[in-house]
């Protein structure tokens, strides 16, 4: 009974062993996953911090000034001057920014939603940004992104640009593809910013003009696509099988003029053409173009309208029906 009682206790300890070594292999593999995590940890930290102190000098090189004594205190890089006061220069600082800013959206039109400026490459007195700003004028947004090199010799520096892509967010520039080919051969960004203000411009004309005239005779001018599209149709309630339209274009050439396209088109009935055999409307489109050159769009269109509203002004319909009922 004693050696049965002997060898059963054996047999427990070496399965006691086995589960031992089977632990110790599965935990060393387990320590040589963490050890490899590790690294990775710190190699990714490493790189996070190579990327702080990009960043850093970056920042420091693009500012001086009071900005550049907060960015040295935030970044905990001097002791040596007052917080308060550093702060307080910093804030009169950036309200001459901001008041600056306010200026140059009054007088240009564009106003800067976002900027991110990234360093591509540094040498000895040679450096490449890629700058990508995010712009609103008007009713249009685009964005602008390029790189500018910039030199330094001494104490004098130089700085171009050397790539230039326009990415534009609005429906109304879907026919300038030479126009922006050619900023983006040319690198001129000047061109680029005078003829999209001058484009934004004239599309707010068009808008305020469509608006208007639509006030002022609404039984008979519809927008379909609202006082911001090109077409504007003419309909009176007495001349159904009638209607005629104004295409109000706004064209871009690629040498980066801007002149507007207005043309008239008619859409009249079979029935409605019997009703005037003796009035052609072929000339109708030629007629406008007369109007257009001695009137300008507005007027022009005016005219229009009153001849098609058969009155001088557009009340005379509603005070007909109040009239007859």
């Amino acid at each position: 009974m004693k050696i049965i009682s002997d060898n059963g206790r054996f047999d427990t300890f070496r399965t006691l062993l086995q589960m031992l070594e089977k632990m110790g292999a599965e935990n060393a593999d387990e320590v040589k996953m963490l050890e490899g995590h590790i690294e990775h940890l710190k190699a990714e930290i490493t790189s996070l911090q190579h990327q702080k102190e990009e960043i850093d000098r970056d920042a420091m090189f693009h500012f001086k000034g009071p900005m550049l004594d907060a960015l040295l205190i935030v970044c905990r890089q001097t002791r040596d001057k007052d917080e308060e006061v550093v702060m307080s220069k910093l804030k009169e600082e950036v309200e001459e920014l901001e008041k600056d800013l306010r200026l140059q959206t009054e007088m240009n039109g564009i106003i800067v939603e976002n900027c991110k400026i990234k360093t591509l490459f540094r040498s000895e007195g040679k450096w490449i940004r890629q700058v990508c700003v995010s712009l609103q004028c008007s009713h249009m947004v685009f964005q602008v992104d390029f790189q500018v090199s910039e030199t330094k010799e001494g104490p004098t520096s130089e700085k171009k640009v050397i790539g230039l892509n326009v990415v534009l967010d609005s429906d109304d520039l879907q026919n300038c593809s030479g126009f922006l080919s050619r900023v983006e051969e040319s690198l001129d960004l000047l061109l680029l910013f005078r003829t999209l203000r001058n484009f934004s411009d004239r599309c707010d004309e068009r808008s305020r003009t469509f608006q208007h005239l639509q006030e002022k005779f609404p039984s008979v001018v519809s927008l379909p696509g609202g006082c911001r599209s090109e077409v504007m149709s003419l309909r009176h309630p007495e001349l159904p099988g009638c209607v005629v339209f104004i295409h109000w274009a706004v064209d871009i050439f690629t040498e980066g003029t801007v002149a507007p396209k207005i043309n008239l088109l008619t859409k009249i009935s079979e029935k409605a053409l019997e009703l005037f055999p003796s009035q052609p409307v072929d000339g109708a489109a030629e007629a406008f173009q007369s109007l257009l050159r001695i009137l300008g769009p507005e007027a022009a269109v005016e005219c229009v309208l009153r001849s098609v509203s058969l009155s001088q002004g557009d009340n005379v319909w509603g005070e007909k029906q109040l009239k007859q009922s």
